[in-house]
């Protein structure tokens, strides 16, 4: 039952993302606690530092946003991108024969419609790169990561695969916490660099495009979910892990040399690799139980008795420990203020 409820377990996002993506509109004088209410978000979460929320709840966020705001960027650029814009261009760019002319134009749009940024395609031999251009100061990360992620999400969709991003350069300060910025993107991401750009092989460049008004209109009608969670990094070893654990109920999860010799890698190689992506095998199940929590506390009427027996603990007052160490309320509670959002 539980694996086959969390074959699909979207993951969750951070409520400093959140944060972040109403700074703007605070700051134009939009009223933060009726865009939180509409999206279902309690005032509690919010100032909450450790809690998250799901992905469609954060979606949820954002087509507010846009709506109250007129203006798709969450007014982080000094000309709104008006509703519609993203789904006018990801209709023009349907037709445009390969990968290269869509990016080239795709730019070209965002270069028309946004003032502060102007972006180009650079080839060199084997590596492709979209540089990106300051017209102003330096943006924080979460612009960069929306504006990439707008631009990414839709070549993955013209693409119809996963376009895999080599590294990531920004002039920005690095966030207090970048996980989940490289998991949506890539493991190497360069902060306080000399210049903005993110780098991707050139072979994608050729690839011919193949989408029709039925794929459009589904990749329309699922975002901004689909830009979120569709083309999350499938490559890094703690989203092979993720996968691997979700497919299975968390009694049955195996210890990490166990694990480490199911993927034919040594201990050390494995803790390296997770290592270096920010992660931990302890962590990485830490945050599947959670995100498995919380999606069991909003998605169902289980009892914590049971929520907590699903999720392999102890005892009840051992997930309410653990739940409250990670999100920074209980798990009754945090179902409370959901019904109440």
């Amino acid at each position: 039952m539980i694996n086959q409820q969390f074959s699909e377990n979207k993951g969750t996002i951070s409520i400093a993302l959140v944060q972040e993506a109403l700074i703007d509109a605070t700051q134009k004088g939009f009223d933060p606690h009726h865009i939180l209410n509409q999206a279902e978000i309690p005032l509690e979460l919010f100032h909450a530092p450790k809690a998250r929320i799901s992905v469609s709840t954060y979606a949820k966020l954002w087509t507010e946003i846009a709506n109250v705001m007129d203006d798709e960027f969450f007014g982080m650029d000094s000309h709104p991108m008006r509703r519609g814009c993203y789904k006018l261009l990801s209709k023009m760019v349907m037709h445009t024969g390969t990968l290269r002319n869509a990016i080239e134009q795709i730019l070209q749009y965002f270069n028309f419609i946004l003032d502060d940024f102007s972006s180009k395609l650079i080839i060199d031999e084997n590596y492709a790169y979209i540089v990106i251009t300051n017209k102003l100061q330096n943006k924080r990360m979460f612009c960069y990561a929306t504006y990439i992620m707008l631009i990414h999400s839709l070549i993955c969709w013209l693409a119809d695969q996963r376009i895999i991003l080599n590294q990531l350069q920004l002039k920005c300060d690095p966030p207090q916490d970048d996980q989940d910025y490289r998991v949506r993107f890539c493991e190497k991401i360069n902060y306080q660099a000399d210049e903005n750009y993110l780098q991707f092989d050139a072979n994608y460049l050729n690839i011919q495009i193949k989408r029709d008004q039925k794929s459009w209109y589904e990749f329309i009608k699922n975002s901004p979910e689909n830009l979120l969670i569709r083309f999350k990094n499938p490559l890094a070893l703690s989203s092979i892990i993720r996968k691997q654990l979700l497919s299975i109920s968390p009694c049955e999860w195996m210890e990490l040399s166990e694990l480490a010799q199911q993927l034919n890698i040594s201990e050390a190689t494995f803790q390296r690799r997770l290592k270096n992506e920010g992660m931990s095998y302890q962590q990485l199940k830490n945050d599947i139980r959670r995100d498995m929590a919380i999606d069991l506390l909003t998605q169902s009427t289980d009892s914590l008795q049971d929520i907590s027996d699903q999720l392999n603990f102890q005892d009840v007052s051992a997930f309410h420990r653990a739940f409250k160490k990670w999100v920074g309320v209980s798990p009754g509670a945090y179902r409370d203020l959901q019904s109440i959002g």
